[in-house]
């Protein structure tokens, strides 16, 4: 499943502890938003992960947003689409 996973921390040494785990899952499309290919075992893999990075007494907050197949086909974007360019790319 494909998910948007968007964050707001206000401590930058966790902000980078988490920007750092999720390049491991997915491609960064914003500041501090990623879209990622994850299964339901990564998934829950990834929030054990990134919940001990949130304080939720400085009212941070992690989302986790999932698309569907239909909401994928309908996305917009203006500008770069960084993360549709990186998948289309193929190493060999």
């Amino acid at each position: 499943m494909r998910v948007v996973v968007s964050y707001d921390i206000s401590d930058n040494k966790r902000r980078s502890k988490i920007a750092k785990i999720m390049e491991g899952y997915g491609y960064r499309v914003q500041y501090s938003v990623f879209e990622c290919e994850l299964d339901r075992k990564k998934l829950a893999e990834l929030m054990q992960r990134l919940r001990p990075l949130v304080n939720k007494k400085a009212e941070e907050s992690i989302r986790i947003y999932p698309l569907s197949a239909e909401s994928e086909k309908k996305l917009k974007v203006i500008g770069l689409d960084l993360a549709r360019e990186l998948q289309s790319v193929f190493i060999i």
